[in-house]
Formats: structure tokens, C-alpha cells, sequence
């Protein structure tokens, strides 16, 4: 019997190869044994929104991955992301709420993602602002360049 880290790093692998059914597998395997994996259930999570288009199941899984670990900080970004796409706004405001208060989440990602939000609801002011946040709080260039990019599309689309 492997541990589920063996198992774990097996679906990742999967999941690479575009083995999303053996992935699944795997990955409920993990959740059988360890009910407590947040690993297995974000990705589980990310599996159930990205390819099998299960909004419920995906939520259910990141949402047990937070529960599971309220400092693995992937779950907070992939519900996030699933709020959003589902236009739960409130739901997604208060999930970057907890998000916010985490060590190990990446704060410059939450801010973006609240950019989005104000984005999407026409607040282009509101939106900047949350742009601007996650450019002094974050360390990678390459996304610096896209939170530049989202304020002069917020600018733009203000003018209109």
C-alpha cells in the first residue's frame, strides 16, 4: 500500500497527460483512505469544473479542501474562480475574505481576482484599485505586466 502522496503525485501526472478519468480515479482513491486530503480534493475540484463541467461537485471538493486545510491555498483561488465564472459575486467576495486572512494564499492573486469581480459589475474605479493592490503585493514580473495591462483595459473601457 503507498502512501497518498504517491498516489497523489500519480494523478498530477495524469492529469499532465491529459488523463483526466484515470486522474479521477486516483484522486477519489486518495479521499477514500484520507478523507482529509485538501491536495486530492483541489484537484478534484479543479478535475470536476474544468473538464467534466460538475459546477456542484467542484465546489463541494474545494470547499472540503479548505475545510480539510485552512492553510493550502490553491482551494481558495480555484473557488474563487468558480464563483466568479458562476457570477456568485457575493459567494466569491466572501470566500477572498477568508483567503485574505491566510498565510500562505497569494494575496496580489486574490486582489486580481477581486479586479475581475469589480470588472465584470462596471465598477472600473473599484477594479483599479483592487489592480493596483496586487501590483505592490506582488513578486512575479510576468504578472505585474498583467495586472498593468487589466488597469489600462479598466481606463479604456471607462472612457467609453
Amino acid at each position: 500500500m503507498h502512501n497518498w502522496e504517491d498516489i497523489y503525485l500519480e494523478a498530477e501526472e495524469a492529469i499532465r497527460n491529459a488523463n483526466y478519468l484515470q486522474a479521477k480515479q486516483l484522486l477519489e482513491n486518495i479521499i477514500l483512505e484520507e478523507p482529509a486530503t485538501a491536495q486530492a480534493h483541489n484537484s478534484l475540484g479543479w478535475l470536476y469544473r474544468t473538464q467534466f463541467d460538475d459546477y456542484p461537485r467542484a465546489e463541494n471538493h474545494y470547499r472540503a479542501a479548505i475545510q480539510s486545510n485552512p492553510n493550502y491555498p490553491h482551494a481558495y483561488i480555484n473557488l474563487m474562480v468558480l464563483y466568479t465564472n458562476m457570477e456568485q459575486w457575493d459567494k466569491a467576495r466572501a470566500i477572498a475574505e477568508k483567503a485574505l486572512k491566510r498565510p500562505l494564499v497569494d494575496k496580489a492573486l486574490i486582489n486580481y481576482r477581486l479586479g475581475i469581480l469589480e470588472e465584470y459589475a462596471q465598477n472600473y474605479d473599484e477594479a483599479i484599485n483592487y489592480y493596483k493592490k496586487a501590483i505592490k503585493l506582488c513578486l512575479n514580473f510576468d504578472s505585474i505586466e498583467d495586472y498593468k495591462r487589466a488597469i489600462a483595459n479598466c481606463e479604456y473601457k471607462a472612457s467609453l
